[in-house]
């Protein structure tokens, strides 16, 4: 027997364009369910999307488990249900009816590993196990009629024990039952339960917007992000530290904007042991006087190969270049972004860089703070 993950992820989403494959907290939506997947009990992670462009996104993740699978274009169409395609790879796939089949929806973000484990034990003991998350709002029919209370007893929030509603996390039933009901769900129900918060599925503009604060609160932290091999962290100047833009004055002296958060968050990662430093293809007086006011552990100016000056860095100081984090956002950055250790840019950054595997996309533009938010991950 062997536990199967199929993931639906078909290119024409209406309300929000390629949403499966949109940043959502500085990475594509659809690489956080991957990600707890792959850190789950289940065997293997199938992706089943008509996108070339998904199925690019998906391979740069390089998770092991992970499989593509091209869906057929009659199931990837705007009435084409989840069932459809769900059946459609089981009659094409040499699955055994003993399977484990867990259907789970990129547009439900929140599920770590230990959910994914703690379903598939309940599913045990019921046909159909599916995730659900409490809901204490108070519903009521359009004739006007309450739907959850009685309103000569109105009871308070906190005591009020709520509904289930269905998450949109995962559904986990065999191949045999979802065979032969046609259904992802049947027989014997189990209830796995889930936070309240969990209840937002991103469908619509503000689903993104809430659902990104929500993932920020509560489940975006150092053990998403494994920053604890890094030991040296570098930025960019121009379109990280500043905006990008150059201003002169009456007289033709140059000048350039920088962001004292910025100035902080070197300082405030120094402090908890890092090294920290900036490396920029620019050779100008000014990025010098800023280094030296920051009190930098290094500078490296008119930097043409910047992969190489890292390297020979990594030997100086030895360390591998996989504890090295860099924040970059212009084609200059490429060759190093795609190298280092933990790899990050702006809001602004140009497509190329923000289309490397695994990249951070962080929510800040250039010259507004966007390095005080790529520090936030270290301290």
């Amino acid at each position: 027997m062997s536990v199967i993950a199929f993931i639906p992820a078909r290119k024409g989403s209406k309300s929000i364009r390629l949403k499966n494959i949109k940043y959502f907290c500085g990475r594509p939506l659809i690489y956080w369910n991957l990600m707890s997947l792959q850190e789950s009990n289940v065997d293997k992670i199938v992706v089943a999307t008509d996108s070339k462009k998904i199925k690019s996104v998906v391979n740069g993740f390089n998770f092991s488990k992970v499989e593509l699978y091209d869906r057929k274009m009659v199931n990837a169409q705007d009435d084409s249900t989840t069932e459809s395609v769900m059946l459609e790879y089981i009659e094409q796939s040499e699955l055994s009816d003993s399977d484990i089949f867990i259907l789970v929806q990129a547009t439900s973000p929140f599920t770590q590993p230990n959910n994914f484990n703690e379903g598939l034990e309940l599913k045990k003991s019921y046909d159909t196990v599916l995730s659900c998350a409490i809901n204490k709002k108070f519903n009521w029919s359009e004739d006007g009629v309450s739907l959850s209370y009685d309103i000569n007893n109105r009871p308070r929030r906190q005591n009020y024990k709520g509904n289930l509603i269905e998450n949109g996390a995962f559904y986990i039933s065999s191949v045999k039952d979802i065979s032969k009901n046609k259904n992802r769900i049947s027989g014997n129900i189990g209830i796995y339960k889930m936070p309240e918060y969990s209840s937002i599925e991103i469908d619509e503009p503000l689903d993104w917007i809430v659902a990104e604060k929500i993932m920020r609160k509560y489940l975006l932290n150092k053990k998403i992000i494994d920053v604890r091999n890094i030991k040296i962290i570098l930025s960019d100047v121009d379109g990280v530290l500043t905006d990008g833009g150059m201003y002169y004055c009456e007289n033709g002296d140059e000048m350039k904007k920088f962001c004292v958060y910025d100035g902080m968050a070197f300082k405030l990662l120094q402090e908890k042991g890092f090294k920290v430093g900036i490396i920029t293809t620019e050779n100008r007086n000014l990025n010098r006087r800023r280094a030296k006011k920051l009190n930098l552990d290094f500078d490296f100016h008119g930097a043409e190969d910047k992969l190489k000056i890292i390297e020979d860095l990594c030997v100086e100081e030895s360390i591998n270049i996989d504890q090295i984090a860099y924040i970059g956002d212009d084609i200059n950055c490429f060759k190093l972004l795609s190298n280092v250790g933990l790899a990050a840019c702006p809001l602004n950054a140009v497509d190329k860089i923000k289309n490397i595997p695994n990249i951070i996309q962080l929510n800040r533009k250039g010259g507004n703070g966007v390095f005080r938010e790529f520090m936030e991950f270290f301290v």
